[in-house]
Parts: structure tokens; sequence; C-alpha cells
């Protein structure tokens, strides 16, 4: 950063006619770069992130779109204005969702900028307790688990206002299917944190999707959340924390695959030299050929998560697959602000806020005629699901009912 102009002497001012000479003279430490105000700085205000920003799109004010926000952290950075309420608030509402990050003409990396401001906001000022909840929960698998299962067997009996989640499914129990061929080739499969609970109907039928392209999946001891709502809430050392934790969990593996578009980046962050993390659409749209499908004459809606667009970009692998079912027809989902409004754990720290940003999506999807509402990402999902009594689940899931496994 540049040192800022020295003041001019005053008018009349005489130089010192002793001393030591000039460059022996005492002269201040430079300040050294913040990277934070760094960051901010390829920020070339231009104002084209606006126009892609769900919260400016509902607001209309500066301060709650991507320039605003950057120019806000800068200021913070450099402690040219003091954090306030308001300012903290508007950091707060973002919602994660990079899309300003896809059409930044001059490559400003937000994702990045927000993990950085938000650390430097906790470390002055502490999560609330429906954020420590949810961090503390997902850091610790077994009392998450717990925690599922006494909420699945009250769920009946709660209030709508003390149903933060959809009901977690049950059981699901592999089929029998006698004698198996040993699979050509065998994969990792990131589970994650509350997905463990309520993916395991997803990763059935995953596993038969990847069984009819010759592949089997292994579930990988030791392996936990990908820190992703920690590290986008500030608490980067805990993020860092489970980052170490699967780096170890899937050392030596050659793939992991991902079924929620919102962890796949930390995930894909946290690996170790030599391991991939590959979408689960990605990977099977691209042994497509070896997949055969049941003619399914439905409509279904099809939600597209920011992280699926913006960062995953896992979106023509899923459309190839879905238009290869004979009979399908899918309507797209684009009503409201470009964002569901989960974002992390905003569904759960801001549910009204976030419930406003759903509403169109579902409006639409009710209009369309859908039988059901496919989305990638389980945060999205869980969110949606909570606004609806209809279907919605993960397109693989729904891909597999279409599966044609008589054929081969």
């Amino acid at each position: 950063m540049p040192a800022a102009p020295s003041s001019p002497a005053p008018t009349g001012a005489s130089l010192p006619l002793s001393g030591p000479p000039a460059a022996a003279q005492a002269v201040p430490a430079a300040r050294p770069a913040d990277p934070l105000a760094a960051l901010a700085d390829r920020c070339v205000q231009c104002g084209l992130c606006l126009p892609a920003c769900p919260t400016y799109g509902r607001e209309q004010v500066e301060a709650e779109s991507p320039r605003g926000r950057i120019a806000l952290a800068r200021a913070w950075a450099l402690d040219t204005i003091p954090a306030t309420a308001a300012s903290d608030a508007h950091l707060d509402h973002c919602l994660g969702c990079r899309s300003c990050e896809a059409v930044c003409p001059a490559g400003v990396e937000y994702g990045r900028l927000l993990v950085a401001a938000r650390n430097r906001q906790r470390e002055r000022r502490p999560a609330g307790w429906r954020q420590r909840l949810a961090e503390g929960l997902a850091a610790r698998p077994r009392t998450l688990a717990a925690g599922l299962a006494v909420y699945r067997a009250a769920y009946p009996l709660l209030p709508a206002a003390w149903r933060p989640l959809p009901r977690p499914p049950g059981r699901v129990r592999a089929a029998s299917r006698g004698a198996v061929a040993p699979a050509p080739q065998r994969v990792a499969l990131f589970v994650g944190c509350v997905a463990d609970a309520y993916e395991a109907p997803l990763r059935a039928a995953l596993a038969r999707l990847c069984a009819a392209v010759g592949v089997e999946l292994e579930i990988v001891a030791g392996q936990g959340c990908c820190g992703a709502l920690h590290e986008h809430a500030g608490d980067t050392a805990t993020a860092a924390a489970l980052a170490a934790r699967n780096r170890a969990a899937f050392a030596g593996r050659g793939q992991v695959l991902t079924l929620a578009s919102g962890c796949h980046d930390s995930l894909r962050r946290s690996l170790p030299a030599g391991v991939d993390a590959i979408d689960a659409l990605a990977f099977l749209a691209d042994r497509a050929g070896a997949l055969r499908w049941r003619r399914t004459p439905q409509r279904v809606a099809l939600h597209l998560p920011c992280t699926q667009r913006n960062v995953v970009r896992s979106v023509p692998a899923l459309r190839r697959l879905l238009a290869a079912v004979p009979g399908l027809e899918v309507v797209e989902l684009d009503a409201g602000l470009g964002c569901c409004g989960a974002s992390g754990t905003q569904m759960l720290t801001e549910p009204t806020r976030a419930a406003q940003y759903r509403a169109p999506l579902l409006e639409q999807f009710e209009r369309s005629g859908a039988q059901r509402l496919l989305s990638a990402n389980v945060g999205c999902r869980l969110h949606l699901g909570n606004g609806t009594g209809a279907v919605v689940q993960h397109p693989l899931e729904f891909l597999a009912e279409c599966l044609d496994e008589a054929v081969g």
C-alpha cells in the first residue's frame, strides 16, 4: 500500500541547521500490507456484480452489494472507519453465493475476501448461539447423529416453529442382489456431517448408479464435516482442523466423489496432493454411455444451487444426464433473486430472511405442475424441503429410480 503523503511544512518554518543527516533520522516503519486490504484492492468498483447479487437485488442498497461489502472490509482493514452493528449486519447478510465472483472482470476472489472479513469480525464479535450450536454439532459426528435421531423421533410432536429442518429419513437397508462380480474400479465417497443422516437414500441410489457403470463405492472411516459452514462464518481454526481430519482419512485414495455442491470446494482444498474431488454428477456423466434408462413420462423441477453454478460448475453434466431419460420433462426454476437463501447456516440463524429468498422458487415450483423438486446441494434441499410438502431429492436419487437395471 502506498505511504500516506507527508504534511507540508508550515509557511515560514525553517529547516534545522544541525542534527543527524537526513538518512540517519528516524523514519517510521512502513506498515505491512494487510492481506484483506490487498484482496479488496483488486476490486475496480465497476458495479457489474450488482445485478448478480441476491442481497442487492432484494435491498437495492449499496452496502448490501459485493462492491459495498468490499469497501467496508477494506475500510475496516485499514482502520479508516469503525465497525458498527449496522455495518456488521451487511456482512452477515451476504449469502456467500459467489455469483459476483463468476461475473467479475477484475478477478476479485470474493469468496476468500468474505472468509477473511468474517474471520476478523469473529475476532471482535462472537457468533450467535445458533451458529455456535450448528458448528459444534457439525464438528462432532456422534453428537450430531444422536441429536438428529432424537429430532426424528420427536418431529411429529414438535410445533412448526421448532422444526428448522425436515424430518430425517429412516434407515435404508441395502437390497440383496445375490452374487455380484467385483467392480473393476473402486472410489471413495465423501459423506459429510448432516448429510450422514439425511442422505442415506441418496448414497444407496449412488451405489446403484455406480454399480451400473462398474464402480464400487467406499465409505472411508475417519472422515467428517468438510468445514465449509465454519469457514464461511469466520471460524477458520475449526475449519482447518476438520480439513486435516479429512486429509488424513482420504490419504492414498485417487478419487473422492462428492454429493453436495456446497461441500465440494472445501473438501477439494483439504485433500492431499494426488487425490481429486469429483462431483458425482460429473463422474457419472462421463460414464453415461453405460447407463440405460426406463421411459419416465414425468415433469420435474430443477433447482440449480449457487455453489453448483458458480463453484463446482457441474450444471452441464447434470443437464446431460437428465436429458438422456426418455419422456422426462425438466423445468428449471429461475424465479426470485438467484439464491434459495439457505446459505449454509443462514436458514437456521436468519430463518425469516432465508424464507423470503426461498418463497419465489417454491411459488414457481407450485405453478410448474412438476411432481418433484431436484437440487444437488444438501443445504438447499433441506431449506426447500422445509417449505413444501412435495418430494425434494438430489438428482441422482431420482435418476436411480429411472435406471433400467434389466438391461445389460
